[in-house]
């Protein structure tokens, strides 16, 4: 964590003199997040140095070879979080601690938004490419202006806030495992509607990425419309016919995404635990599998 903190501190107040030889930055009394600060520690220390509301973004579904990338945005006040003790890495929870949290986090979140990639744009563009866009895009549809941006792990350049990439973010910041958590089951939800409609796969179970009963229903039955034809083990489950027909996807580290059409799903009747049964129900389906056609999103009903 210390890195982190170095790099948070350096927008803090004015600095006293370094405190240990080597360290990067000096620390700034007050402005450090505490290693045994909990999940808030990061929220509170920049509420304090005045950079409030803070947002966390993060992603589900990159490393899967089926089914789309779900990013989210969520915005929580410190105060919350510390009534949130469900709240942790989506990852690390079972599928009922996760869904519990779900409802927690969109109970009390200030502000959150979800983009939806559907797996031929990650073929067109690259997914590196549309794991930013789709955190940039999660960013712009909040309706709350965050004074500061929390990521998992990497930079994102271009969010016109002041923001940095935390080292296991889900694990250590509040806002960044609540984005977790609802990316994640959010996409599990998907995952399961696209298990309905392409069975053999078992998607329910594998959630689209790559274990053995995934690639031996590949090998059986070859890709469906929602696997990612850039994956190798996509490609090679799709046969020596349609290889020559496909073409590698460049993945730089970030050049100017494109602007792919996008669906907007905002039906204020809806309630905001089913936001993704209805992306799925009226939305992807019909236009192409897994938002096929582009990007989907949803916002926080007003």
């Amino acid at each position: 964590m210390t890195r982190d903190c170095d790099a948070l501190a350096a927008n803090g107040p004015a600095p006293s003199a370094p405190s240990a030889p080597g360290q990067l930055y000096p620390r700034y009394p007050g402005y450090t997040p505490r290693r045994d600060g909990g999940l808030a520690a990061y929220e509170t220390v920049l509420a304090r140095a005045g950079f409030t509301p803070v947002a966390g973004i993060d992603e589900a579904g990159r490393g899967a070879c089926a089914g789309p990338l779900v990013v989210a945005a969520v915005v929580l006040e410190p105060a919350s979080i510390r009534r949130m003790p469900g709240l942790a890495d989506s990852k690390l929870l079972s599928p009922q601690a996760r869904e519990d949290a779900y409802a927690e986090v969109l109970r009390r979140a200030v502000d959150w938004h979800v983009v939806v990639i559907g797996s031929d744009q990650i073929d067109a563009t690259g997914l590196h490419v549309c794991n930013v866009s789709g955190m940039r895009r999660a960013f712009a549809g909040l309706r709350t202006k965050p004074g500061y941006v929390l990521t998992d792990g990497f930079e994102v350049r271009g969010l016109g806030a002041p923001a940095l990439a935390v080292w296991k973010g889900d694990r250590v910041t509040a806002s960044v495992a609540a984005a977790s958590v609802l990316a994640k089951v959010s996409r599990d939800r998907m995952m399961r509607d696209l298990h309905e409609r392409f069975p053999q796969y078992g998607f329910d179970r594998h959630k689209g990425y790559v274990t053995d009963e995934h690639v031996r229903a590949l090998e059986q039955h070859g890709p469906c419309p929602v696997h990612r034809y850039s994956f190798v083990n996509v490609v090679a489950a799709a046969g020596p016919s349609n290889r020559a027909a496909m073409t590698t996807v460049a993945d730089p580290a970030d050049p100017a995404e494109p602007d792919p059409p996008r669906l907007e799903v905002a039906d204020p009747e809806v309630g905001s635990v089913e936001v993704i049964e209805v992306l799925v129900a009226s939305g992807l389906s019909e236009v192409s599998p897994a938002g096929a056609s582009g990007q989907n999103e949803r916002r926080m009903d007003s």
